[in-house]
C-alpha cells in the first residue's frame, strides 16, 4: 500500500511539473473583449504556465504583460506588441471610445511598458507598435524548446488566431464588455 501511495505522490509531481513548464505561443493575436482575455490570463497564471510571443499580440491580448508574471513571458524576433485606447460599442455598432477603460488597461501594464506608451502620446485610437530592439530591451528572449513550444488550447479557443476576430477598419480598443 505504501509503495502504491509513494508511485501516485511521483506521478502528481511529475504532473504538476509538466504543467508548470507548458507553454503557450501567441502568434496572431488582434484582441477582443477584455473580460475574456482577463479570465483566460487568470487562468494561465494560476496554471505555472509560460508565455512566448511569437507574432502579433493586439489590444485586449497585451493584458498579458500585466496579469502573468514578467518571468514567465518571453518574445521572439517575431513579437510585435499593439497598443491603442479602449472603446465600447454604441449606437449602430459604432466605436466609442472609454476613456474610464483606457486608464483602467494602461494601469494593468508593467512600467517599462507604461513608460514607452507615455512616450509615444499615450494609448489612443491610433495604434502604436512596440517591436524590435525596444521589446527586447524591456523582455527576455525565448530560447531553445521555448520556441519550439506547440500552441495550446484554453477553453476551446486558440491564443494564436490567425483572423478570427475581424474589426471594422479604424476601430479602437476595450472595456470588460468592450473590445481593445
Amino acid at each position: 500500500m505504501k509503495c502504491l501511495t509513494a508511485v501516485l505522490a511521483a506521478l502528481l509531481l511529475l504532473a504538476q511539473a509538466e504543467a508548470s513548464h507548458a507553454l503557450v505561443r501567441i502568434t496572431d493575436d488582434r484582441g477582443g473583449q477584455i473580460g475574456r482575455y482577463v479570465h483566460r490570463y487568470e487562468k494561465l497564471r494560476a496554471s505555472g504556465q509560460a508565455i512566448v510571443i511569437d507574432g502579433l499580440c493586439a489590444s485586449a491580448c497585451t493584458i498579458v504583460l500585466g496579469t502573468i508574471p514578467y518571468d514567465k513571458i518571453c518574445v521572439t524576433r517575431n513579437a510585435e506588441l499593439a497598443f491603442h485606447a479602449a472603446w465600447d460599442f454604441g449606437r449602430r455598432g459604432r466605436a466609442i471610445p472609454n476613456p474610464e477603460a483606457t486608464k483602467e488597461l494602461f494601469s494593468t501594464y508593467p512600467s517599462q511598458v507604461q513608460r514607452w506608451i507615455a512616450s509615444r502620446g499615450g494609448l489612443s485610437a491610433r495604434t502604436i507598435f512596440l517591436r524590435g530592439r525596444p521589446l527586447a530591451a524591456m523582455y527576455r528572449a525565448c530560447h531553445g524548446g521555448m520556441q519550439a513550444a506547440t500552441t495550446r488550447r484554453i477553453e476551446g479557443s486558440v491564443l494564436s488566431n490567425p483572423g478570427r476576430l475581424k474589426r471594422p477598419p479604424g476601430a479602437a480598443l476595450l472595456t470588460r464588455r468592450s473590445s481593445t
